[in-house]
This record gives structure tokens, sequence and C-alpha cells, in this order.
């Protein structure tokens, strides 16, 4: 399969595993799965037909790793804005995590933090090269450092997704450090 192909297919995953499953007529569990053969199923009646073989194939090559495969079924990692519960547990986040953004967001930041907006959580990045690339998605990134070792200090809860995104309910502005 070719890189736009992939590109396509990974964006179509996270559109109906993440944000609308309905749109094609699935139904996610309560923790986000889906069974593939039903993934499959939908697909192909909206148009979109994917195979099993690059269902596998973009899961597996997928730079993020956006999605996980537990034998018969799939789920989006993180990310939703459709009620899941992920039943990831707590975990203990290293000093600092980091967060791409792009300076227009910066004075809004300062003032309130980072909060999820439409999603479940914030999402952290464990090092600064993958919030750079997080960041650019919206133009020139700029990383913000948070001080996550102090926030769980102070009784903030952090979980960890299978792909190392750090996600917490919010960050208040007390433990984030703007740099770019």
């Amino acid at each position: 399969m070719d890189e736009k192909r992939t590109v396509k297919v990974s964006k179509y995953l996270s559109r109906h595993l993440r944000h609308q499953p309905e749109r094609i007529g699935l139904t996610l569990d309560a923790q986000g799965w889906v069974r593939i053969d039903d993934l499959l199923e939908a697909t192909a009646r909206q148009g979109f037909a994917l195979t099993r073989s690059e269902l596998d194939l973009v899961v597996a090559a997928n730079d993020k790793q956006r999605f996980t495969l537990d034998g018969d079924r799939i789920r989006a990692n993180q990310g939703h804005t459709v009620p899941v519960d992920l039943g990831l547990p707590p975990a203990e986040p290293p000093a600092y995590l980091y967060h791409g953004t792009v300076a227009q967001a910066l004075e809004s930041i300062r003032a309130e933090g980072l909060h999820p907006m439409d999603r479940h959580h914030v999402h952290l990045s464990p090092d600064r090269e993958t919030a750079t690339r997080v960041g650019a998605r919206r133009g020139r990134p700029v990383v913000l450092s948070v001080h996550a070792g102090a926030m769980h200090r102070a009784g903030h809860t952090f979980h960890v997704s299978a792909n190392g995104v750090w996600l917490t309910d919010a960050v208040p502005p007390e433990f984030l450090r703007m740099r770019d």
C-alpha cells in the first residue's frame, strides 16, 4: 500500500474510531473497542473498501501508533470525543512531559492552562521531538514543558496510553513553562 493510501486509511479510522463511529453504523463498546469484522463490513458498506491486510499494515506502520489490535477487536489508543473509558490505570509520570502547540494559542494557555477541548484528556508527549511534530500540524510549533512530577505530587492523575501518550484532565498554568 502506498503512503497516500496509508494516510487516508489512518485518517478514516481515526475519524470513525475516535469521533464518529455512528456515521458508518458502528457502535463502540464502553472501552472503545469494535470487532474488526464489523469495522471492515461498515467500511465496505460506505464505499471505503478496506482489507484486513491493509488494516493490519496501517496499525503496524502508523508512526503515532494510534490504534491497538486485540484478537478480533480494534480501538483507537486515545483522542476520543465520544464517550469511552479506556480503562487505563493511573501512572506516575516522569518529571517533565511536553505539549506541542502554536503561538496563537499561547495567550489563552498562559491564562487558563491546557484543557482537553472536545477530547477526554490533555495529550502530553514524553519528549520534545514528538511534541514538536504535534505542534507542527497547525503551523510553527511551540513546545511547552509540563512539570508533570510536581502536578502528580499535587494530586493530579496521569494515565499513559498504549502508544506512550500521557493523558491528564487538565494542566494548570503554574505547571507550564513556555518554550519555542
